[in-house]
């Protein structure tokens, strides 16, 4: 069994990868308003997770206070990745405190709160990597075995009775009625806190993984938001550019339909001007035309009487033989 403990033990914690400094340092005055921010929130939401129109109503208080300036405001996606940071390193706290069999207390001013807003999820969290771990004693027993509670290092609120699944009864089959030695009580003290620290650094690796991956997403968005917002101020400027050239455009057209109009108007009158002048001499003409014609008739009339006259004269002097 020794041989079991020694083969299950591990080496020593995987060393955490270095997160690259970011530009979004928050300051323990921040982190303690977000912290309260989101506290209040996931209280109120029974303990539940936080949707995107939460976390914005936690970032708009964090703003409220600390984001006088453009670098100082966060986002909400930015207090999200805060908050799992801080977890990840209540995390891995509450695992040094748990190896020491308390012996340690944390110095970190976050633990305490931490501790009452999710320290009951944690400790459910590791009940279960820990039934999950538990040997069965299937083939070592032949009477019901109850398991000893895991050894808890810090004092809780409440402490939640063991599950059923905790309480095992064991029946050996018939072909092997031998009853096996007790099970060593340390074996599982120690299995115990070796499943437990374990489980805490891969998931605080994991979760640090994410939150460094989260953290870029972060960044590359802001980045692209950014990049957007320069795009569509350009795109503003080329429009009004566009709006103004057009506005000289459709004055300059407006002005010379405006000088085309007052021209053809003049073009007009002076035709209407000539045309009256025409129509006057050509009555004028017509008159004096019609006059030489009444005077061309008066001067045939008079002739032709002359003449008549002098025919009857010479009728009449033939006549009368004179």
């Amino acid at each position: 069994m020794d041989d079991l403990v020694e083969s299950s033990t591990p080496q020593g914690h995987p060393p955490s990868r270095q997160v690259p400094s970011r530009e979004d340092c928050w300051t323990e005055e921040a982190t303690s308003t977000l912290v309260d921010a989101w506290g209040r929130r996931y209280l109120e939401l029974n303990r539940g997770n936080l949707r995107q129109k939460d976390w914005q109503e936690v970032a708009d208080v964090v703003n409220a206070r600390h984001g006088h300036t453009k670098k100082t405001r966060r986002t909400d996606v930015q207090c999200k990745n805060r908050i799992d940071t801080l977890k990840k390193k209540y995390k891995t706290e509450k695992a040094k405190i748990s190896e020491s069999n308390g012996t340690l207390t944390s110095s970190w001013p976050f633990f305490s709160r931490l501790e009452f807003l999710i320290g009951s999820n944690f400790n459910k969290h590791q009940s279960k990597l820990t039934s999950s771990a538990m040997p069965s004693a299937s083939s070592q027993s032949t009477q019901p075995l109850s398991l000893p509670s895991p050894p808890m290092a810090v004092p809780l609120p409440y402490r939640k009775p063991l599950p059923s699944a905790m309480v095992m009864p064991v029946i050996l089959p018939q072909k092997r009625p031998t009853p096996s030695p007790a099970v060593d009580e340390s074996y599982f003290r120690k299995n115990y806190s070796v499943m437990a620290a374990a489980a805490a650094a891969a998931e605080d690796e994991t979760e640090e993984d994410d939150g460094y991956l989260e953290g870029e997403e972060a960044e590359g968005s802001e980045d692209r938001a950014a990049e957007e917002e320069e795009v569509g101020e350009e795109g503003m400027r080329r429009l009004a550019k566009a709006i103004e050239r057009f506005g000289e455009i459709f004055e300059k057209v407006e002005g010379m339909k405006q000088r085309q109009m007052v021209e053809l108007e003049k073009q007009r009158m002076q035709f209407a001007k000539d045309l009256e002048v025409q129509r006057m001499q050509l009555f004028m003409d017509t008159q004096v035309q019609l006059e030489k014609i009444k005077q061309a008739k008066r001067s045939r009339s008079s002739d032709g009487m002359t003449a008549y006259l002098l025919i009857l004269l010479m009728i009449f002097l033939s006549t009368f033989g004179l």
